[in-house]
């Protein structure tokens, strides 16, 4: 049976939280609104942007939450003209990657970035290939809606018995239990493990390749 692996990617396969907070700082200043913290825009990492704007200026409107939106967009491809986005991989990504891989897993990307952005993101690391499907805010409603793993599973002709979402969010582990897909918080992303755990969190990994070990027990009943 096919087994697939669906990834979100911000704060679980790249540290991008810095650039983030800098693209939304620069952003809410042309806007004139407060800046957001930084423990802020971690919080919304993970969420489509008019969903991200919605909670970090909810005293707005929808009009306002779409012109900033789109203002983060503007900063972000500056920020990358001008080399000044990191998103690195975390340490032990790619031993993680090779290891589902060899255990015969096909890889999936759902998340909040646009396509451009997974793209560039996935290119520089020289992953894109990797993954059979790529799910993206440019096409799908903000997690935790399910349609992004749904999607990512009918790419794939994977049931969602025999799937797993990993990511660092509430909004991963609503999307995976909402797709029926198995939920696997990870402990180095940007919301807390007590955060996992109430958002439906099957199991949290500490270690990159504590993922594989736990995703075969999510999906080994199913077999």
């Amino acid at each position: 049976m096919i087994r697939l692996a669906i990834f979100d990617c911000d704060g679980t396969l790249v540290d991008s939280g810095a650039t983030i907070h800098r693209a939304l700082s620069e952003a809410f200043v042309r806007h004139d609104r407060p800046v957001p913290e930084q423990r802020e825009s971690k919080q919304v990492v993970g969420l489509s942007l008019q969903e991200a704007m919605a909670m970090l200026a909810p005293d707005v409107d929808d009009a306002e939450h779409a012109r900033l939106a789109q203002t983060y967009k503007d900063v972000f491809v500056g920020l990358r003209a001008a080399g000044r986005v990191e998103e690195p991989l975390f340490d032990g990504i790619l031993p993680l990657l090779d290891a589902l891989e060899a255990d015969g897993w096909l890889l999936a990307v759902a998340t909040g970035k646009s396509d451009r952005g997974l793209r560039h993101c996935l290119t520089a690391h020289g992953i894109l290939d990797r993954f059979i499907s790529l799910q993206t805010a440019d096409r799908h409603p903000s997690k935790p809606h399910p349609s992004m793993a749904l999607q990512a599973m009918a790419d794939a002709g994977a049931e969602p018995a025999m799937s797993v979402v990993i990511g660092d969010t509430g909004w991963d582990m609503g999307m995976a239990r909402a797709a029926g897909c198995g939920a696997i918080g990870v402990r180095w992303g940007y919301h807390d493990e007590a955060e996992l755990w109430a958002t439906g969190a099957q199991a949290v990994a500490s270690e990159r390749l504590e993922v594989l070990a736990l995703a075969d027990q999510l999906t080994r009943k199913a077999a």
